[in-house]
């Protein structure tokens, strides 16, 4: 008797603690949990390669967490999110803001750009623009460099004399935006022999190939290295300035302030020359996007 009642008091003494463990577990990492934040891109090269820097950043220099949503879509597909509150920022450029979500009319002043859709985002959406990283990816026109020279081909207005020998092709956004295809041709009096809507993965590819012609392009690209396109002069300002910023919601800045000096510290930080050997490094090189975006950050001082 005297044995059973030792084993169940020693039983107990061995339960009592592992029970008060298996209790703190939860406990300890409810403690331990951090808040999170999502941080977003649109679907190619340039976009990812800068929300992963926002990543970064906010990982080095906050106790947050970041949930990573790269490649979500295309500008429509991130802007319905951050509306929604499914995302809390991503990288967006001026001249989209302006033209495809504000639809307001193109203006080529950069300042003013900037100060327009600060200030519409603030009151219609609740989002905010950080500040601009440094850059202008302005969209442009581009095309093989030995078929310019052959047809004495240097800006748009060039182009537009000979633009029935020439097939045309771009991603499906270029041609449902008010800074694309449509205004385009009218500003210019396009008139292409063909035109060809693909994914915006395929459009280098398929110039690349020689299956079209002439393609849009941002003047940071990389692939405009790789496949020697020359940019022609948008002699008529037809495209506005596309300068990048973050975009953040305003819900996610008041309850993470320090946000706001964490990103900022990326603003000017970034040339067109720099992004597109940024992009040259993933698409042509084959790194990967963490690591090109962990290089320059370092390199710089960011992180």
């Amino acid at each position: 008797m005297h044995l059973k009642l030792n084993l169940k008091k020693n039983l107990k003494r061995k339960i009592a603690p592992a029970l008060a463990l298996l209790l703190l577990v939860p406990a300890l990492a409810a403690c331990s949990k951090k808040d999170s934040v999502v941080v977003a891109s649109k679907d190619y090269t340039e976009q990812k390669i800068l929300g992963e820097m926002i990543a970064q950043v906010i990982e080095n220099k906050t106790d947050l967490n970041v949930e990573r949503k790269l490649n979500m879509g295309g500008t429509f597909v991130c802007f319905e999110a951050i509306k929604k509150g499914e995302i809390d920022i991503y990288p967006e450029y001026t001249g989209t803001a302006l033209t495809a979500q504000l639809k307001l009319p193109v203006n080529s002043d950069a300042d003013e750009v900037y100060k327009t859709v600060s200030e519409e985002f603030e009151k219609q959406f609740q989002i905010t623009w950080l500040d601009p990283l440094g850059y202008n990816n302005t969209y442009a026109l581009a095309m093989p460099k030995d078929l310019a020279e052959e047809n004495g081909i240097e800006s748009i207005s060039d182009l537009a004399s000979k633009s029935d020998q020439f097939v045309f092709g771009a991603e499906h956004e270029f041609f449902n935006r008010e800074d694309g295809y449509d205004g385009m041709v009218e500003v210019y009096g396009l008139k292409f022999k063909d035109e060809a809507k693909m994914e915006n993965s395929l459009k280098y590819q398929a110039i690349g190939d020689g299956k079209m012609d002439v393609t849009d392009a941002y003047t940071t690209d990389g692939q405009l290295k790789a496949l020697n396109l020359k940019v022609l002069e948008d002699d008529k300002n037809f495209f506005p300035p596309y300068y990048a910023a973050p975009i953040i919601r305003d819900d996610t800045l008041e309850k993470y302030p320090e946000l706001k000096e964490v990103l900022n510290s990326l603003g000017g930080k970034l040339d067109e020359e720099t992004v597109q050997d940024l992009n040259y490094q993933v698409d042509n090189e084959k790194k990967s996007i963490e690591e090109v975006a962990s290089t320059f950050l370092k390199d710089n001082g960011l992180i």
